[in-house]
């Protein structure tokens, strides 16, 4: 597999997050900084995901996009749409209740656009621990069954997380 990369690119307001590869808790801290930024600008408008390049994605980075989809929601009153061409990453979409939060659609995005590689975000192990804890209840709160699922890793994760 290829190794994970997050890419984005913006135009007045509207917002592409393309995930690359492999996509993994390694970058979950540059994940949520890129939320953060991309919620603070006043000229936000729109998100579209774009996962036709996701060779496998995980559920840390699960947990952010429902939290990008939750905040698109509650601040905004927007349904970010998913691309997602890959069969198998479609199916983790649909076990995760992600139909609820997100439009989802099994092809590519209409054009092609210029995207960059955001920046690698470093936290200390006791800041990446939380940010996982946070994305893996973000996912449990979807609905029950992803409630089941997880209740158990967010207590191992909790008892183990260092503080800092």
């Amino acid at each position: 597999m290829i190794q994970g990369q997050i890419q984005a690119a913006h135009k007045n307001g509207a917002y592409l997050l393309r995930l690359v590869g492999d996509v993994r808790v390694t970058l979950c801290a540059t994940f949520d900084d890129f939320l953060d930024k991309m919620f603070g600008d006043p000229n936000f408008a729109s998100v579209n995901i774009d996962l036709c390049h996701a060779e496998g994605i995980d559920s840390t980075s699960l947990g952010l996009l429902a939290k990008l989809a939750i905040q698109a929601q509650q601040r905004f009153d927007l349904k970010p749409v998913i691309f997602s061409s890959n069969a198998s990453i479609t199916r983790i979409l649909d076990s995760m209740g992600f139909d609820s939060v997100f439009d989802i659609r099994p092809y590519s995005p209409a054009q092609e656009t210029a995207v960059e590689a955001l920046p690698q975000v470093n936290l200390s192990e006791g800041e990446v621990c939380k940010k996982i804890v946070e994305a893996h209840r973000i996912l449990m709160g979807m609905n029950d069954d992803n409630s089941a699922k997880f209740r158990d890793l967010i207590e191992v994760l909790e008892s183990q997380c260092p503080s800092d």
